[in-house]
């Protein structure tokens, strides 16, 4: 009988071990958690240094592009009538559709009207500096009720971006807490451009927070730019009626050498976008019945059907040179997606490994400023990832094995299907504690996150705490 008990409390005593083992702290700093990969370059000890909170953007200067942004947990009309329940940002939502020209210094102030679990503004694929950066936890602290912060950053990529919380962002971001932002390079002034952000509000597929057909007046025969923003957890599919167009950009970086495409549509992953250069008369759908019309006032474009390609950005458009060699990597990482049953924070399920490993034991990619750091993407996890690295753009190498021969294929936000390996890489040139993560923003909640800590870099900030920091 002694021997049944032993062994009852043996396993009794493991599985206490184990479901212990997968708690996470109600508070820590990101940078204690996990484990420490350096890519085969050299280990460094992030000692004393510069402080995440010291990593700002200008602090002097008059702004060229001034905004008050106030957040709001309230019900709100869309633009085509509908009422929702979610979040607002100066009353609406989508938020104030910010524009920038390049070089410009610009300065948001954010206020948390009532927002109970706080908020942030993360810059989605505008590399800020770190501070910048508004991830509740990592970069700031989550602005409290009453509370407003100030983000100041000179705007100096052009390129169609936009803005959304990252504090409790699966919940946020979903209920309307965002906005677009454009940079206008030199001379777009006249251009016609048409932002396209695309939302699925309880349901509902939006188009600049309209559902249906929305339009936009352009004279016959001229080239209007349709920047096509993905707000949503999952791939959008997108495509052109009424003639033949360009993909111009991508993640807010123009192509080099786009031609013409006929019969084939586009992917825009969670959080990308993509520049659409069409003429008018076009249709633009996004699915679900939801379009935008350029053309003069009351024109009709009929749609075509959704075409079964897709434009491949692996080959599309011309080569050009790249600024550094990614042949000569000082770093070499492994992200491996994968999904199996385990105890997160104490709770049995089906969740996202990284390298094998459940949250919090998640890579911590360690670098130098000036690397070259290459990463491998692997996706074997039975399920779409758009992934997503703050504070940088990254290039893509190839897929599945098959190298890139069109234009430099620049991306901040990367949709790796199930079963698909890119290889991506990016020199280190942004100091700073900066996410690493799947954009599908329940997927971040549950585990799939990791982060890029540079040398030297210290992080004062923690997840939970007095501020209840929620980054993920």
């Amino acid at each position: 009988m002694l021997v049944p008990a032993a062994v009852a409390v043996l396993l009794l005593g493991g599985l206490g071990w184990y479901w212990s083992t997968s708690l996470v702290p109600s508070t820590y700093s990101v940078m204690e958690m996990g484990h420490v990969e350096y890519g085969g370059g050299a280990a460094h000890e992030h000692g004393p240094g510069r402080s995440v909170a010291d990593l700002t953007g200008p602090a002097d200067g008059e702004p060229d592009v001034a905004v008050d942004l106030a957040a709001r947990e309230e019900s709100f009309d869309l633009a085509s009538g509908e009422r929702i329940q979610g979040f607002t940002l100066n009353g609406e939502s989508p938020g104030p559709a910010l524009e920038a020209h390049q070089g410009d210094l610009v300065e948001v102030t954010l206020t948390n009207v009532d927002v109970p679990d706080g908020v942030t503004l993360h810059w989605h694929g505008v590399d800020v500096p770190n501070a910048e950066d508004g991830v509740a936890g990592v970069t700031q602290d989550a602005v409290l009720l009453g509370q407003e912060h100030v983000y100041r950053f000179l705007a100096e990529d052009a390129g169609t971006y936009w803005y959304h919380s990252h504090q409790v962002s699966h919940a946020q971001v979903r209920g309307g807490l965002f906005g677009t932002l454009v940079v206008l390079p030199p001379g777009m002034d006249d251009e016609q451009d048409v932002v396209a952000a695309v939302h699925t509000y309880s349901g509902r597929r939006t188009l600049g927070g309209s559902t249906g057909i929305t339009s936009f007046d352009a004279p016959m025969g001229t080239p209007v730019r349709v920047r096509v923003v993905n707000t949503d957890n999952g791939p959008l599919r997108t495509w052109v009626s009424g003639g033949p167009f360009r993909v111009a950009a991508v993640d807010g970086r123009e192509l080099n050498g786009p031609t013409d495409v006929v019969d084939e549509g586009v992917l825009v992953t969670a959080g990308g976008r993509a520049d659409l250069l069409v003429t008018s008369p076009a249709r633009v759908d996004v699915g679900a019945g939801t379009a935008l019309v350029v053309g003069p006032p009351g024109e009709v474009v009929e749609a075509s059907p959704e075409p079964d390609r897709r434009v491949d950005l692996l080959t599309y458009g011309t080569p050009a040179p790249l600024s550094f060699d990614p042949e000569r990597a000082d770093r070499s990482f492994e992200y491996r997606i994968g999904r199996r049953p385990g105890l997160l924070d104490g709770k049995p399920g089906f969740w996202w490994t990284i390298n094998g490993n459940l949250f919090p034991d998640v890579p911590m990619f360690h670098v130098s400023e000036g690397d070259v750091v290459r990463m491998t993407i692997v996706n074997g996890s039975g399920d779409v990832h758009p992934m997503h690295l703050h504070g940088h753009h990254a290039v893509v190498l190839s897929r599945d094995g098959v190298p890139s021969t069109g234009s430099p294929w620049w991306v901040d936000s990367l949709n790796v299907a199930d079963g698909e390996t890119y290889e991506i890489a990016f020199l280190a040139d942004n100091p700073g504690i900066w996410m690493d993560h799947c954009h599908n923003l329940e997927h971040a909640r549950d585990g799939l996150v990791a982060h890029l800590a540079y040398a030297g870099v210290t992080e004062p900030y923690r997840v939970g705490g007095t501020a209840d920091n929620a980054p993920e």
